[in-house]
């Protein structure tokens, strides 16, 4: 194993799934500050300057410049689920070609592929024009992000820069994401117990729940198939599998009847009246994450991702009137406006050419529904680490990359700062 694979396995060793805390020493959890100080003290054996803000996220930089060119990562992960055919907590370089790993795609291995491709460059001995900084966040997947807030409320911002956390060519925009729950008292609701999925922006790939059936209580169990909640689509989601079998036991289950009727299967709120297309950036999609039961009610935990020319408060009155009848109460817990960029700006132009160079490949720059750190500041562009028709598997068990893509991933950033970067 290269010395670049030894460093991302070491990385996904620690369970950094962010636990918030009233401890400033962790504030996103103790294993989430290891993931942090190893990749701070890495960057400094490799002769880089290297900043810890308050344990909030730290910065690694190198070069010479006023001009500031910005590397947003995040080195936070989702819950990893069951079902792994590897360890997930590594970096598994397999028989297959591939590496798998939580973390391997989204964001620990293209982390720490820019950092080697940073030490290609300062290595080289090409004289800056630009100092290169790379960010290190610690709760891009479960929001707010309170690191990114940190960072613009002390530091410099940089001119401009680039998000690996998504697609090549480059992204010139993401939908809008809305986090929210939907809530049903839990003596309307019909469960005895009901839990399902691990978070909003994870198609859920288990869910149980007991129910009266007639004065018979009867369990149930679904397993279905983890996606990440942008492509609902690409999984298959246990708690509407649950739903459904619980809605062919029995009619006495009011949140079964709610989901069925307005949910089922669907992938694109179309029950609500949200199926809503717009050129620029796609269909809206919608994605039941996880099902939880508190002592008061059944919650469902939601997310949308909304095109960008779609109005949020036209969502809310949609949803709105679905519920007003149906005995539910939403509660928001996150809105992240759309972006939408210029394609043709001289930044995104660089990239793709980099890009194109490299792989000998015509991709064309495009909008996601995914989110990146490319909201959190402006001139940010999501660039890679995925090569266009290759399986997402991010937030999905089993994630994994080609092992010949990521080490492409270090030719094709380190090439992009030496262009843009260096003289």
């Amino acid at each position: 194993m290269n010395d670049m694979l030894q460093t991302l396995n070491k990385l996904c060793s620690f369970k950094s799934v962010t636990q918030r805390t009233d401890d400033p020493a962790f504030p996103y959890g103790e294993e989430a500050n290891k993931a942090l100080k190893f990749m701070l003290d890495t960057c400094k054996g490799f002769g880089f300057r290297t900043v810890n803000l308050d344990n909030q996220l730290g910065y690694a930089e190198i070069g010479e410049g006023d001009e500031l060119f910005g590397i947003l990562a995040h080195l936070d992960v989702v819950p990893v689920g069951s079902g792994w055919d590897h360890e997930p907590f590594a970096a598994t370089v397999a028989d297959d070609g591939y590496i798998y790993g939580r973390g391997v795609v989204d964001d620990k291995g293209p982390a720490v592929a820019s950092v080697y491709a940073m030490k290609d460059v300062l290595e080289s001995g090409r004289k800056f024009n630009k100092r290169i900084r790379i960010i290190f966040g610690q709760t891009e997947e479960k929001g707010p992000w309170s690191d990114m807030e940190y960072y613009k409320a002390h530091e410099e911002l940089p001119t401009m820069g680039i998000t690996p956390d998504a697609d090549f060519p480059a992204l010139y925009g993401e939908k809008g994401i809305f986090h929210f729950t939907l809530s049903m008292p839990k003596d309307k609701a019909g469960f005895i117990s009901v839990s399902g999925g691990q978070a909003a922006n994870m198609v859920a790939d288990e869910a149980s729940g007991s129910v009266n059936c007639g004065g018979v209580v009867r369990d149930f169990y679904e397993q279905g198939k983890s996606a990440h909640g942008s492509t609902p689509q690409d999984g298959k989601n246990a708690i509407s599998m649950l739903m459904a079998e619980v809605g062919d036991a029995t009619d006495k289950c009011g949140m079964a009847n709610f989901y069925n009727k307005y949910i089922g299967f669907e992938v694109h709120g179309e029950s609500f009246g949200l199926d809503y297309t717009d050129e620029e950036s796609g269909r809206l999609t919608m994605n039941v994450g996880k099902i939880q039961m508190t002592e008061d009610t059944v919650d469902l935990l939601m997310d949308i991702r909304y095109p960008v020319t779609m109005q949020f408060n036209d969502i809310i009155a949609k949803i709105d009137a679905v519920i007003k009848d149906e005995g539910l109460e939403l509660t928001i817990s996150e809105n992240k406006a759309p972006i939408y960029m210029d394609k043709n700006s001289e930044l995104i132009t660089k990239l793709v050419e980099v890009y194109r160079d490299i792989t000998g490949r015509d991709d064309e720059p495009r909008v996601i529904g995914g989110g990146t750190y490319a909201r959190a500041m402006p001139n940010i562009v999501a660039f890679g680490p995925m090569i266009p028709g290759r399986e997402c598997t991010e937030h999905q068990r089993n994630e994994r990359i080609l092992l010949e893509d990521y080490l492409l991933l270090r030719e094709v950033y380190g090439e992009a700062f030496k262009r843009i970067c260096t003289e």
